[in-house]
């Protein structure tokens, strides 16, 4: 089993993303959870999801403490005391940065976990003229890790926002996976 956390404000779509990757799990042929935890509820405010991915039925229905991998989707976070709380040890840690990633790294004091990071609202304004970071950062996810396919991933994108945006989102995940880079 594998659990993934993700880490975002209210309105960025870390619900979605977390749905999206248990829905392409399901696609391949796994078992999955996936499930948020709010904070106050509006937008802006910091936002948790969760994803558990299994070859087995899951029975744990529980938060996710030690995860495989983080994901941080805002960049005003990826520096906060919880981004990498509870990762495991060689666990992934992606980040939407626009700063400099091996600096950000140093800076955290993170030893024994691989970073991961990309420039998430650039990229998804170059694709879609607004910052969209859940179909990017799951993007950068399938690349890292590879646990669900990309084929499940784009049909599971592609039914979740049909048409010419569902399209665009597939464009920009398939950028993120050409742009996350190791730190």
């Amino acid at each position: 089993m594998v659990e993934v956390r993700w880490l975002g404000r209210g309105g960025q779509g870390v619900v979605t993303a977390s749905r999206l990757l248990g829905e392409a799990a399901l696609l391949d042929g796994k078992y999955a959870q996936a499930f948020p935890e709010f904070g106050p509820e509006r937008t802006g405010a910091p936002v948790l999801g969760f994803t558990r991915i299994s070859d087995e039925p899951i029975e744990i229905h529980s938060q996710i403490y030690d995860p495989d991998a983080i994901v941080v989707m805002d960049p005003g976070l990826a520096k906060s005391p919880d981004a990498a709380k509870g990762l495991k040890r060689g666990g992934r840690l992606i980040l939407n940065l626009t700063e400099d990633p091996a600096k950000v790294k140093e800076e955290m004091g993170l030893k024994g976990v691989r970073l991961y990071a990309l420039d998430a609202k650039r990229l998804s304004m170059e694709v879609i003229g607004r910052p969209i970071y859940n179909t990017t950062m799951l993007g950068a996810l399938l690349k890292v890790t590879g646990w669900v396919s990309v084929e499940s991933a784009k049909k599971v994108v592609r039914e979740r926002f049909p048409g010419e945006i569902g399209e665009k989102n597939v464009e920009l995940m398939m950028r993120a996976q050409d742009e996350v880079k190791e730190y």
